[in-house]
């Protein structure tokens, strides 16, 4: 058993949400003495946003909500770091238990309710942060709020100079009320206010929407329209579910979001359908129960052209993102792509 897998075993001991500030601190002690990644192979260097990505493999929203340590994270070999759900004000989410392992299917179900620290503090951390790699925030809404919009243009009128990217969650399933600004005329509203205020503060920062698995057929042909006609970049798909496929784990019954591999048939369905939709006019990012190189590949053949994890790394640890990139490489060759961009969108039938 190597080092890597000791220590996620070891933090498997420990209630959830203990085990994920711990693995917090470690990294950011850590981070120092950790070597830095090797090269990547440019066959999976992807040019988007005006930007160059190492590889496609990105963190998602989640492990680190207060930009603690994009820096560090980017340092176990990933393309790019998301951090957040940051909201205007400081948020304590719901209340615990809240994070709960479904260590039989590769799972994990939450309801954390945006716990952050604000966006002040947020702001500070991304500030401050040392070193390169490309680092996207995740904003959202106070549960309070009274104009939830107002608090998405607060959000990303501070924070949006600080991030190379700008992720609009709105697809959350644990803020009441909040998957519906994904209905067609509040998302309309919400993302036209959110590109006048990037044009009229002249922030030039990429904005992406996040949406849910939920969807139906018409719900997605509305998210596309308004998409198209925002002027928006990109398309995150998709946050965590609220379906329950059949499932073993103990904690199968909780409420909250699914994620994990239980997802990635129903996310990769979901990012399939935008693609139709959409083509390469909008960039896709394929998110949901990726824990190989071949779930990645099956992402980015679907249509996306990066791709992001967290729940695997709860059970395969931080090696799991070198292993993906080193297979990665290896379909791209058996396939005959000579780059990444050739095989995005290449799994139609």
């Amino acid at each position: 058993m190597s080092a890597s897998e000791l220590g996620v075993g070891l933090l498997r001991r420990l209630p959830a949400e203990t085990a994920h500030r711990l693995t917090l601190k470690l990294t950011r002690a850590a981070a120092a003495l950790r070597p830095d990644p090797p090269a990547d192979d440019p066959r999976l260097g992807i040019a988007l946003f005006g930007r160059h990505f190492p590889n496609p493999v990105g963190l998602a929203a989640g492990f680190d909500k207060n930009a603690e340590v994009p820096a560090a994270m980017a340092r176990f070999g990933f393309g790019f770091v998301e951090c957040g759900t940051v909201t205007p004000r400081p948020q304590a989410g719901n209340p615990k238990p809240r994070l709960f392992r479904l260590g039989k299917d590769d799972a994990v179900i939450n309801r954390m309710g945006f716990n952050n620290l604000g966006m002040k503090a947020v702001a500070r951390n991304l500030s401050r942060r040392k070193g390169g790699g490309i680092v996207g925030i995740n904003v959202g809404a106070n549960k309070d709020s009274t104009d939830r919009v107002a608090d998405y243009l607060l959000a990303f009128d501070l924070l949006g100079p600080l991030a190379d990217y700008v992720a609009i969650n709105v697809s959350s399933p644990n803020t009441p009320g909040l998957r519906g600004l994904q209905n067609r005329d509040e998302l309309a509203r919400l993302l036209g206010a959110l590109v006048d205020k990037r044009t009229q503060r002249s922030i030039e920062v990429p904005l992406l929407l996040k949406i849910a698995p939920d969807l139906d057929e018409q719900a997605l042909d509305d998210i596309a329209t308004v998409v198209l006609a925002s002027g928006i970049e990109g398309l995150i798909v998709s946050n965590t579910t609220l379906a329950r496929p059949p499932l073993r784990s103990l904690h199968a019954s909780q409420t909250g979001g699914l994620s994990g591999k239980p997802l990635f048939a129903l996310s990769t369905t979901i990012l399939k359908a935008m693609h139709d939709r959409l083509g390469r006019r909008i960039v896709l990012v394929g998110v949901g129960g990726i824990g190989s190189g071949a779930d990645a590949y099956a992402k980015i053949r679907a249509g996306a052209s990066l791709v992001q994890l967290y729940t695997a790394l709860v059970y395969a640890g931080p090696g799991l993102v070198a292993r993906i990139n080193r297979e990665l490489a290896e379909y791209l060759a058996r396939d005959g792509f000579a780059q990444l961009a050739d095989a995005v969108g290449s799994g139609e039938s």
